[in-house]
Parts: structure tokens; C-alpha cells; sequence
């Protein structure tokens, strides 16, 4: 039988307690009151209330994560002058553009693993495409499982961790599950029409470089559907009241360049720009850089003329994405949203347009590692500013957690950048870290320092952007700048050393994983042989 002395006494046993408290109180108000002041008496002599319940009793600010795919900084916000994009530029109006932000890995599958955990690459194991996060890190919370922990609608459209761009385009790529409550795969007519893409190399795409000026409507393309369907979320998350992060990644510009003919009507081809690299510009590199800018050999020394077509696809394909940025934008502010969403635009990393003799990515200069990143939320001080100190993509996390009253999870290692939206001139840290192979590099606010082998054994490249912002000066042998290498020699060596420590409360960590084997991309309309070999070629 139950002893009411022993009980009060020990206070251990809550749910006996209801169960004496049922069978010998008729009057069921009684058992009301008792159980406030047992509640209360208990929290008041805790005098403690978990920190997570408090957040989730709060209004929630809501998250619209907007990522695009290889989009370099040719944008109007930053100084591009050519590029049309008024809805980023309208953006960046309302928010905070980082001027000096960079990417961790010059390559999307590393680089999405990392800012969507938080942690370097070093840390993640995943420093090729195609691999699964949870085969390196299984017990990981990234940013998405973390707002899904706090109450919050976790939806994925389109391109968030890696997919093969554009094969994979209409399934989950190599996308992690456990992030998202629910996930879109928009598939459009570039992908139906993919065999009338023009590119260098026959049923090349996602790595070669590739254009198409399309037939048809916005909405008809992948990442117009993909913004048809976030507007159709919106509408979900206003009618329920619901909190949400979402995450559109759009699939452009990164390879083909595919919009449609209406974005390329506002180029003028023959006035776009080539870079022109010197002949002995190469012996100025340390070996690794040269391969680096030397990879791809059916793109080395394009004619004019073809340079300038791929170019303005590039732009066409930059101002196609803006217009669909526009229309969430739109639709933020006609549904009321707007009054209670945190805005984030970036990319996964840089591109090259012919700069260094090279197109693409997988480099250690800023074309490659430097990305947009623009923030905006209600009721920003410091609308229209400028941050112009040395950020990094895995700070986007602990940001977003600050921004929502959110805990941040142990493992994260980013800095939140609250600080600087508040304070335009303040800096959370010194320098960006951006590793690439076998090599490592860091901007600070004036200098790019990079480290090539494990103990600079092959090589070192130095940039003043104060008098050279293109990156065609090597200055590592200059000995007027002995004292800056061998300070940023320092700095560098501090910062892999700490990018390669395991996070405290990431859980298991596997150095081993290997990426999934790929298998040849399938053109639709196209007939194989049970070999693989291709039979004909639809036209």
C-alpha cells in the first residue's frame, strides 16, 4: 500500500503520486491544484528551467536558406557592372553583404558537408563529391537536424548536400536524410531537352563546360520549379502558422549554363570581357597551383569567340537565378513573412570565367574561394551595409542559431556572425580558411597567404590585394615582404592545426569512407547497350 510519508519524503516517485492522487481524490480540480504546487514547489527549489524549453516557448523567427550552385561574386551588389541582378542587389539592400566570405573547399560536396555540420573538412572526412556524411561523421546534427530538434519544419528543395549536377537532377543526390522533414526534387525541361545543350565535349556536362539558351518559361526550368514549390511551402507555413527552415538550392549556374533566351537578350556578347594571362605567368606558381589552373585541357586557350558565348551563358544563367530569388523575395512580403523570416543567400563556392587561364573551380585563388554571402532579417540596424572582415561558410551556422535563440550544438566551430551585423567594423576572426588538396590558404582582410604540401615543401603564394587584387603577383620570394610571410606563416600553421582537431561532442568519426562509385550519366532520349555503349544519340 502506498506510504504518503515515505513518498513526500523521498520525492522520487512522480507517477505514483498521480496514481494515489486519482484514487483517493474525487474532486478532480483538487488534483489540478496539487499538481501545480508540487510543480511549482519543485522548479522553485531547482530554480532552474532547461534552456531548450525556453526557446521553444518563444515566437520563432523563421529561416529561408537560399544556395546557389558554382555562382562566383559576379554580381551587381558586388561590383559587377555588367551582370543584371537586381533581386540579390535588392537583397543585399535589405541585409548585410559580406564582402571578404569563403568557402572551406573549392569543391560542392566538401564544401556543402562542411557549412551544413559546421565543422572544417578536415573534420567532416569528406573532401570528394559523391560521399555520404554519415559515413564519416554518423552522429553529426547538421544545421537542419538541429532546427528540426527545436520545432521547426526542416524542407529541402533542390541541391543542399552533393548531387552530381546535372545527372542527378530530379532524385535525392547524396542527400542526407536525417536533416529534413520533407524534401522536393524538382526536374524541368533542361533536363528533358539536356541533349540539345551545346558543350566541349559530347554528353559532357556537369564537369565541362556546357550552355544552352532555352525554349520556354521560367517556370518550366529545374530551379524555376524548384521556386514554384517553395512559394507553395510559404503559403503552407502562413496558412499553419508554422515555423520553417527551408532550404531552396538552386541547380544554376553551375554547369550547363541553361536559361532561358530572354536572360541572354541582356548581354551584349561582343562587349563581355576575356582575361588575358602573360606567357611566363605560369613560372611564377609553385606546382601545384599551375596544375591546379591546368586541369582541364579542353578548356585551356578557348578562342574569343567562344569564350565570350560560354561567358554570357555564365551571366544569362546568374540573371535566370536572380529572377527566381526575386520571386521568393516577392512572395515573402506578400504573404507577411517577410515580418518574421532571416533571409541567407550564398553559394557553395567560386568560379573561374577565364581569370588565371582558367574556367571552373578547384583552386586556392579568391575566384574559387571567395562566395556571396548576404544576410538579412526584420528589423536590421544596419540595412544596405557592409561587413568587409574575413568570414567563413561554417560560421553560417552558429549564426543561425544565435539569430533564432537556439543552442549551438558542441561539435560547431564556425563563429557566429551576429557581431558583425550589429557592428560593421567588428571581426570575429583574422583570416578564412580554404584548404584544396594539398594545399591551404587564408585571406585576411588585405593578404591571401597559401601553403602548398605539408610543411610549404611545395611551395608558397602570396597576394597583396592592396595593389593586386587579381592574384598575378606572387610575392612569396619578395623580400620586401620577409616580415608579412613569416607572420601569415604562423597564422596559417595555427589555423590547420586547430581546423584538424575533432570537435568535442561530434560522436564517431571515421577517417576511411569513400565515396560512392558513379556511374555514367544517362541522357534522356538516348539508347545504351547493355555495356553502357551509346547506340544512338537522340537529336
Amino acid at each position: 500500500m502506498f506510504n504518503k510519508k515515505n513518498y513526500f519524503q523521498s520525492k522520487t516517485n512522480l507517477f505514483t503520486l498521480y496514481f494515489y492522487v486519482f484514487e483517493n481524490i474525487v474532486n478532480v480540480q483538487l488534483f489540478v491544484v496539487l499538481f501545480c504546487l508540487f510543480s511549482c514547489s519543485e522548479s522553485q527549489k531547482n530554480n532552474k528551467i532547461e534552456p531548450e524549453l525556453i526557446s521553444h516557448t518563444r515566437e520563432k523567427m523563421n529561416v529561408l536558406f537560399i544556395i546557389a550552385d558554382d555562382l562566383n561574386c559576379d554580381l551587381g551588389s558586388y561590383g559587377n557592372s555588367v551582370v543584371k541582378t537586381p533581386n540579390i542587389d535588392r537583397l543585399a539592400e535589405m541585409g548585410v553583404l559580406f564582402e571578404n566570405a569563403h568557402n572551406q573547399y573549392p569543391l560542392c560536396g566538401p564544401s556543402r558537408a562542411s557549412f551544413m555540420t559546421g565543422m572544417y573538412t578536415n573534420q567532416t572526412k569528406i573532401t570528394e563529391n559523391n560521399m555520404n556524411l554519415r559515413n564519416s561523421v554518423p552522429d553529426v546534427i547538421t544545421l537542419g537536424q538541429r532546427f528540426r530538434q527545436q520545432g521547426y519544419q526542416s524542407v529541402r528543395i533542390g541541391k543542399v548536400f552533393h548531387y552530381d549536377n546535372p545527372s542527378a537532377i530530379g532524385t535525392s543526390g547524396n542527400d542526407d536524410i536525417y536533416s529534413w522533414d520533407q524534401t522536393v526534387n524538382p526536374y524541368g525541361r533542361d533536363k528533358i531537352e539536356e541533349y540539345k545543350i551545346n558543350t566541349l565535349k559530347p554528353r559532357r556536362y556537369g564537369g565541362t563546360l556546357s550552355w544552352l539558351a532555352a525554349d520556354g518559361k521560367d517556370e518550366e526550368q529545374t530551379d524555376g520549379i524548384g521556386a514554384s514549390e517553395a512559394i507553395k511551402k510559404l503559403d503552407d507555413f502562413a496558412m499553419n502558422n508554422t515555423p520553417f527552415f527551408l532550404t531552396v538550392g538552386f541547380f544554376r549556374p553551375h554547369t550547363p549554363f541553361v536559361a532561358p533566351k530572354k536572360y541572354f537578350d541582356l548581354y551584349d556578347r561582343e562587349k563581355i570581357e576575356i582575361p588575358k594571362i602573360s606567357s611566363d605567368y605560369l613560372a611564377t606558381l609553385p606546382e601545384p597551383a599551375v596544375q591546379s589552373i591546368r586541369a582541364k585541357k579542353n578548356q585551356l586557350n578557348l578562342e574569343k569567340e567562344l569564350a565570350q558565348e560560354i561567358k554570357e551563358a555564365y551571366y544569362s544563367t546568374i540573371s535566370f537565378v536572380d529572377a527566381q530569388v526575386g520571386r521568393l523575395l516577392d512572395h515573402l512580403k506578400s504573404s507577411g513573412l517577410d515580418k518574421n523570416t532571416i533571409i541567407v543567400f550564398t553559394s557553395d563556392h567560386g568560379y573561374h570565367m577565364g581569370e588565371h587561364g582558367h574556367w571552373q573551380k578547384q583552386t586556392l585563388f579568391d575566384n574559387a574561394t571567395r562566395i556571396p554571402l548576404i544576410i538579412s532579417f526584420p528589423n536590421m540596424k544596419n540595412k544596405g551595409g557592409i561587413s568587409k572582415s574575413p568570414v567563413e561558410l561554417i560560421d553560417l551556422y552558429p549564426t543561425l542559431m544565435d539569430l533564432t535563440g537556439i543552442n549551438i550544438p558542441e561539435h560547431v566551430v564556425g563563429k557566429s556572425l551576429e557581431p558583425l551585423m550589429k557592428n560593421l567594423k567588428a571581426s570575429v576572426r583574422g583570416s578564412a580558411l580554404t584548404r584544396w588538396r594539398k594545399g591551404y590558404s587564408i585571406k585576411t582582410k588585405r593578404f591571401r597567404l597559401t601553403k602548398w604540401g605539408s610543411n610549404g615543401e611545395l611551395g608558397y603564394e602570396l597576394y597583396d590585394h592592396k595593389n593586386d587584387k587579381k592574384e598575378l603577383i606572387n610575392l612569396a620570394r619578395n623580400q620586401d615582404y620577409n616580415e608579412i610571410m613569416d607572420s601569415l606563416k604562423l597564422v596559417i600553421e595555427q589555423r590547420i592545426i586547430e581546423a584538424s582537431i575533432k570537435p568535442k561532442g561530434l560522436g564517431r568519426q571515421f577517417e576511411d569512407a569513400k565515396p560512392t562509385p558513379k556511374a555514367k550519366n544517362i541522357t534522356f532520349g538516348d539508347i545504351h547497350a547493355v555495356n553502357g555503349e551509346i547506340l544512338y544519340l537522340k537529336k
